[in-house]
């Protein structure tokens, strides 16, 4: 099969389409490539952020929000605190509470803390957030986290993690054995 029209088909198709003329451009081609776009806002707001922190002391406190927490139950030593606060136990589960009102969150935490102990994981996590969106009431959950392990037996320890675990955020759960 042949790729150039026959002259037959030729006609055909000029008997089809009708009579044509041929487009001009009043465009001149250009010369030259068009230059490449330049990011200049975003040149600008990279200025602006080298400046902020060339004349801007940054203060430590500001990159961690929040007070840690902690407590060691009556009778045990000091160092197993300083063990969990130094990130020496492996975590092994964790609960997240971030969107939970106050009553899900206490309930969650029970069934949590005794489920861990059931399947023997002694070492557990539990994200309460900063309360940065709690507004004047403060870290609510944070808060309740706090009181709801003190209460329990079962609590040996706990501390705010290190900040590579969710700092001020969340808290590290030493639990007893059976």
């Amino acid at each position: 099969m042949s790729r150039h029209a026959s002259d037959e088909d030729a006609r055909l198709f000029r008997e089809a389409i009708g009579p044509v003329r041929e487009l001009r451009s009043d465009h001149a081609t250009p010369t030259a490539p068009r230059p490449a776009a330049e990011p200049e806002q975003a040149r600008r707001d990279e200025a602006r952020v080298r400046e902020e922190l060339l004349t801007h002391p940054i203060e430590p406190g500001a990159i961690e929000f929040g007070e840690e927490i902690g407590h060691l139950k009556t009778g045990q030593s000091p160092r197993l605190l300083q063990q969990l606060r130094r990130g020496r136990y492996s975590v092994r589960a964790e609960l997240d509470l971030h969107e939970m009102s106050a009553a899900v969150a206490r309930e969650a935490i029970g069934q949590f803390l005794d489920e861990c102990r059931r399947h023997r994981e002694l070492c557990v996590r539990i994200v309460h957030g900063k309360g940065l969106r709690s507004g004047a009431d403060g870290p609510v959950l944070k808060r309740l986290t706090d009181l709801l392990l003190r209460r329990r037996a079962d609590v040996l320890a706990f501390a705010s993690a290190r900040p590579a675990q969710g700092g001020t955020g969340a808290v590290i759960v030493l639990l007893a054995r059976d």
